[in-house]
C-alpha cells in the first residue's frame, strides 16, 4: 500500500474562470472532491489487499469503476461546495442539484483518452473527469494499466444537444451520445496532470 496518501496536485490547476461562472465552484473544490474519491478507494483497498484480495479497481468492470468514480466525485463536490449543491441520487439527471435556484450539474467520467458519453444527448452544464489506472506508487506508462485511479484531466462546459454525436446502431449495446471532439476540446480545462497523460504526444492538441 502507498506510504503516503495520494493527492490531486494544486500546481495542475489551470483555469477556473468558467467553472466559477457556471457553477460557483472553484478549482480548489475540484481538488477536494478528487482527494475524497482517492481516500475512499484507498480505505477499501486497505481492507482488501492485506487479505490477499485484488485491489478494488481490478475487481470490478471498467464501466462500473467509472460509474463509481463519478458517484464518489459527486459526493465530494456536494460536500465541499459550501452548500451550493446536493446529490440528486443514483441514476438521476443531473448528478448535482443546485440548492439556490442555479443550474444543475452533470458529472461524466472517462478512462484514458476516451471522451465522456451518456445514453442520450442532453443539454446542460457538464463536469468531466478523465482518469488512468497507474501503479499505487504513481508510476504510469502509456498503454499499460495498474490498479490505482489517478485523475489526469477535468473540464467544464455548458453543452447543447447538438454538441453530442449520437449512435443507435442495431445490435449494438444501446444508444450512446459522445461529446464531439472539437466541442470537448473547447471546454475549459480546469485540471491537467501530464504525469498521467494517455496520449502519444504531449505537445499535441490534448497536451500542453
Amino acid at each position: 500500500m502507498a506510504s503516503t496518501p495520494r493527492r490531486a496536485r494544486y500546481e495542475c490547476l489551470e483555469s477556473d474562470t468558467e467553472l466559477k461562472a457556471l457553477t460557483g465552484m472553484t478549482g480548489s473544490i475540484i481538488l477536494a472532491a478528487v482527494d475524497a474519491a482517492y481516500e475512499t478507494f484507498d480505505v477499501v483497498d486497505e481492507q482488501l489487499v492485506p487479505r490477499g484480495t485484488q485491489p478494488f479497481a481490478q475487481l470490478v468492470e471498467l464501466a462500473n469503476l467509472s460509474s463509481m468514480l463519478g458517484n464518489l466525485l459527486g459526493a465530494g463536490l456536494a460536500k465541499h461546495s459550501e452548500g451550493r449543491y446536493e446529490r440528486s441520487g443514483p441514476h438521476k439527471y443531473q448528478d448535482l442539484r443546485s440548492t439556490s435556484g442555479g443550474e444543475h450539474v452533470e458529472i461524466k467520467t472517462a478512462l484514458e483518452a476516451n471522451r465522456p458519453k451518456g445514453h442520450l444527448a442532453k443539454a446542460g452544464i457538464y463536469l468531466t473527469f478523465r482518469y488512468v489506472l497507474a501503479g499505487r506508487d504513481g508510476f504510469y506508462e502509456r498503454g499499460t494499466r495498474g490498479d490505482t485511479v489517478f485523475v489526469w484531466e477535468v473540464r467544464v462546459g455548458d453543452l447543447t444537444e447538438a454538441n453530442f454525436s449520437e449512435s443507435n446502431t442495431p445490435g449494438d449495446s444501446g444508444k450512446t451520445a459522445v461529446v464531439k471532439n472539437e466541442v470537448f476540446k473547447g471546454m475549459e480545462r480546469v485540471y491537467f496532470d501530464s504525469t498521467f497523460f494517455p496520449y502519444a504526444k504531449l505537445d499535441g492538441p490534448w497536451g500542453e
